[in-house]
């Protein structure tokens, strides 16, 4: 259903990124992750796991918007998701305990960042 590419690929790049405090306390979503919110890592371009976002839960089709000051996140990106060929599938948390000593610094950030919007979920809880 959300599967843009024109054929599925896998590709390791080492550890999966796991920054759920509890794997089994957690409820998430697919959507479209939107290729302008990668950042360089070794060549590729990555949105890293822990970046804030708002999706459309009526229609998780659409692209996802990038959660910052201005715009209240309802998700936090879940894994790492390579966009270097473009917009790809990702997987959302909507619902869940974040370890913050996971999350790479500039995504703490970003997170920081997009807890001052007002109307931010709650139904995520970020631990330190």
């Amino acid at each position: 259903m959300l599967n843009s590419n024109t054929g599925v690929k896998t590709t390791q790049y080492g550890n999966v990124t796991q920054i759920l405090a509890n794997v089994e306390l957690q409820a998430s979503v697919g959507g479209v992750v939107p290729a302008a919110s990668g950042v360089n890592v070794n060549g590729k371009k990555i949105v890293k796991a822990g970046t804030p976002f708002v999706i459309d839960l009526q229609n998780r089709q659409n692209l996802a918007l990038a959660g910052d000051a201005s715009n209240a996140f309802n998700a936090i990106l879940l894994h790492d998701v390579d966009v270097t060929a473009g917009n790809n599938n990702g997987t959302f948390l909507i619902f869940g305990f974040v370890d913050m000593t996971k999350v790479e610094s500039d995504v703490q950030t970003l997170i920081g960042t997009a807890l001052t919007a007002n109307g931010h979920t709650t139904l995520i809880t970020f631990l330190k």
